[in-house]
């Protein structure tokens, strides 16, 4: 058997290969893949797991949290525009954190603002219930 049909004891995984990709936090990506969980469309998603995680590699899957295009105004969501590279304005829903292979985010087509960043912080305590 060839080094890339061994397996990695302590991993259950096989050795040198990568299963994911670096991303990073309050990124924006446009995925074509459709999911049940936005009625079948492909969507827009930001990463917000910290970066230890978003970033390594070797870690095949990220919590993102969903944007739509209908916006609300309650306290687990953060407004976004074409700024980040979204449509449309639209917000980020922390109240539906998703968990997504790194390999359906198609396209990096945004960021998030140093501000937006602090209204994401403040978002997911609010729709985890931190600190209430």
């Amino acid at each position: 058997m060839g080094a890339a049909h061994r397996r990695d004891q302590s991993s259950g995984r096989r050795a040198g290969r990568r299963s994911g990709r670096a991303l990073n936090r309050g990124e924006v990506y446009r995925s074509e893949v459709t999911e049940p969980e936005r009625g079948g469309k492909p969507g827009y998603y930001v990463v917000v797991a910290r970066d230890f995680i978003a970033a390594n590699e070797r870690v095949e899957t990220v919590i993102c949290a969903p944007v739509y295009s209908e916006v609300i105004d309650i306290p687990t969501e953060v407004h976004v525009d074409e700024r980040n590279g979204v449509r449309y304005p639209s917000a980020i829903r922390c109240d539906f954190l998703m968990l997504l292979f790194k390999s359906r985010l198609n396209r990096k087509v945004g960021q998030l603002d140093p501000g937006q960043l602090v209204a994401l912080d403040e978002a997911l305590k609010c729709a985890l219930a931190i600190g209430v």
